[in-house]
């Protein structure tokens, strides 16, 4: 009976201890921020392409890139949703959702441009542009929103789903109007700070910060910029595109204007 005693004893002190070592471990540290990541386009739905180049290759892999950096800086102090991590379609609506669902505190959707085929300029333009939702301050970011909004032509019933909307109609952008984005502050604080280091670190020329009706900014309720890299359809800013030194560079410069705005962010807090 006493030896029956003894190892009952033991097994008590070994979990007493187990309890109190576990007591002691340090908990492990809540997100102090969450990033959704909104590769553009996706399975069917290709996006700009010149020769055997895709937009919705070319997003991904900067968002996945950008997605590795923030994880080796940053780790579980950031929580990172994406919107897509293979080539999949994902509705627009449901990009935002995602956003949305996780509460996230800064949606960032990645997009290369291309202009009309039929423009005579088309292999001369380049450089990236950081947009804003809210109103259309010109022709050319009225157009940029309708090629970008026009996704949702390939979802079924996409006329019920976004109540009528007609992304190639200019008169349905009067939607816009309205509230504009309950962040734009915000939006318009990480856009200048993406923009500066996609001239900076990235190399690209600047088109500008700007603002234009993108239904998938439009439909987030965190601050929300749609960043276009540079210009497809100019061949030296294709190869830049292409190449992988310039999707880690474009993914460099995100994540930059990322940690400056979250530090700034922070410190308001």
């Amino acid at each position: 009976m006493s030896d029956y005693i003894s190892v009952l004893l033991c097994a008590v002190a070994l979990v007493a201890a187990a309890r109190t070592v576990s007591a002691k471990e340090p908990a492990m540290p809540k997100p102090d921020f969450t990033l959704a990541i909104d590769a553009g386009h996706g399975g069917h739905d290709k996006g700009c392409s010149s020769g055997s180049n895709y937009e919705k290759n070319i997003t991904l892999d900067v968002a996945r890139r950008l997605r590795s950096l923030i994880d080796k800086a940053c780790g579980d102090s950031v929580k990172l949703v994406m919107t897509r991590s293979t080539d999949v379609f994902v509705p627009l609506g449901d990009r935002a959702k995602i956003a949305n669902d996780a509460q996230a505190d800064l949606f960032i959707s990645i997009h290369v441009n291309s202009i009309d085929k039929r423009s005579k300029g088309r292999h001369l333009v380049h450089g990236a542009s950081v947009y804003t939702v809210g109103l259309h301050k010109s022709d050319a970011n009225l157009k940029v929103a309708m090629r970008e909004n026009a996704v949702i032509e390939l979802e079924e019933d996409f006329s019920e789903t976004y109540q009528g909307f007609d992304p190639n109609s200019s008169e349905s952008y009067i939607i816009f109007e309205l509230g504009q984005n309950r962040n734009m502050q915000q939006s318009i604080d990480f856009a200048d700070l993406a923009q500066q280091e996609l001239i900076s670190t990235a190399g690209r020329a600047d088109k500008g910060v700007r603002q234009a009706g993108f239904l998938v900014l439009w439909a987030t309720k965190m601050p929300a910029v749609l960043v276009e890299l540079d210009f497809i359809c100019n061949a030296e800013a294709e190869r830049f595109l292409a190449s992988v030194k310039g999707r880690q560079k474009c993914a460099e410069a995100l994540f930059n204007a990322f940690k400056t705005y979250r530090k700034n962010k922070n410190s308001v807090l």
